[in-house]
């Protein structure tokens, strides 16, 4: 019987709508995505003292990542399976010429310098990972066997460690996340996660013994911030204070004084959710993780629609990336895991981590929009 590959339809017709389809853009996933990119306009004017060059710039990179997405979106999934290995195999590549050359920048050598324009090759390393455990256990019977998770793992480890060591401890976190998600979701029996989970734990002392000066003392601080509270516990210190000042309505919008006195540091990245609480409160709060779950959720129903093991694989992993994205940055900033230097994702003010972001759920509506219905 014929088959053809056409998008999904969404609610009333309209020049709009059916715009977006042509563009194979889930509706509702980009209707969610555009309402985060304008609340973070909206907190980014307050978290950057009111100053409208950053909404400019910030407005310029989200036009350039929303672009991006419709372009991926465009593209048929089997294309992404296609060049799975070698897109990993250029990211490899570069994050091995960050370390050979790379341009540092507050203590970490992050970024390629091409003269026209600069990157972090890690942004890029956060995609392609899952593309590639996808790739290789796609086409294996799963659950994964012994080998085959041996070989998976290494694929994981061999871009969280050169990322580790820029040091850049956040981004390897969710690296890794992405490809131990695409183990999870392939059916990963329990008792080899907990056997995974131990066998980490036990690597604790020599993981202490590798990390930087300042690494460890993020960890001290999560322990007891109030030992240092002028020093290493600062940042937590005021961001509590934001967080609980804010109440359960909040001071409202323009109003968050540990932003306007700088008291709170990294205002508009790090610790934008601190600023978030204190203007909308409990409430505003409450809202935006409903929007986050929304968007998760809408990730997990386009895996559980998709027609192949890679696609379904790649679509959970990216969702379960977008996850440890919120969990560990409000994590961090309400004090209850350490501080490693991961945004609030669509929020924060940045440039990498939108258009990374954005390009993820282009492979998502491409998944989704790509099907073949009879």
């Amino acid at each position: 019987m014929k088959t053809e590959s056409r998008p999904e339809h969404f609610g009333p017709p309209s020049l709009l709508g059916s715009l977006l389809r042509r563009l194979h853009i889930d509706i509702p996933l980009f209707l969610a995505l555009l309402l985060a990119a304008l609340l973070s306009l909206v907190i980014l004017y307050s978290a950057g003292s009111q100053e409208t060059d950053i909404l400019l710039r910030q407005g310029a990179r989200m036009g350039l990542a929303f672009g991006l997405m419709a372009v991926l979106a465009h593209i048929n999934p089997n294309q992404f399976k296609r060049y799975s290995a070698i897109l990993f195999g250029m990211g490899i590549f570069l994050l091995l010429a960050v370390l050979l050359m790379g341009q540092i920048g507050k203590g970490a050598q992050r970024w390629l310098d091409l003269g026209f324009f600069r990157f972090q090759p890690s942004e890029m390393i956060k995609i392609t990972t899952p593309m590639m455990v996808a790739w290789f256990v796609a086409d294996q019977p799963l659950p994964p066997k012994l080998g085959q998770l041996l070989i998976a793992s290494l694929l994981i480890l061999l871009p969280t460690l050169l990322i580790a060591v820029q040091p850049d401890l956040g981004t390897a976190i969710l690296v890794a996340s992405s490809g131990a998600g695409v183990l999870f979701f392939a059916g990963l029996s329990w008792r080899i996660m907990l056997s995974i989970m131990v066998i980490l734990a036990s690597l604790t002392p020599i993981l202490w013994h590798f990390m930087r000066g300042y690494q460890r003392d993020r960890v001290l601080t999560f322990l007891n911030p109030e030992a240092d509270p002028l020093g290493r516990g600062y940042h937590i210190i005021q961001s509590k204070i934001a967080i609980g000042s804010g109440g359960i309505y909040g001071k409202g919008w323009l109003n968050s004084t540990q932003s306007e006195l700088d008291f709170l540091p990294e205002s508009s990245t790090d610790f934008i959710f601190a600023v978030f609480a204190e203007e909308f409160g409990l409430i505003g709060c409450v809202g935006l993780l409903v929007l986050y779950l929304l968007i998760i959720a809408r990730c997990l129903y386009i895996a559980s629609q998709a027609q192949d093991t890679y696609s379904r694989l790649l679509a959970s992993s990216l969702g379960f990336t977008f996850f440890v994205y919120v969990f560990v940055n409000i994590g961090m900033v309400v004090g209850v895991l350490p501080v490693v230097g991961v945004p609030l994702p669509l929020i924060s003010y940045g440039g990498t981590s939108i258009v990374t972001l954005l390009a993820g759920f282009g492979i998502l509506m491409s998944i989704h929009t790509h099907k073949k219905r009879l």
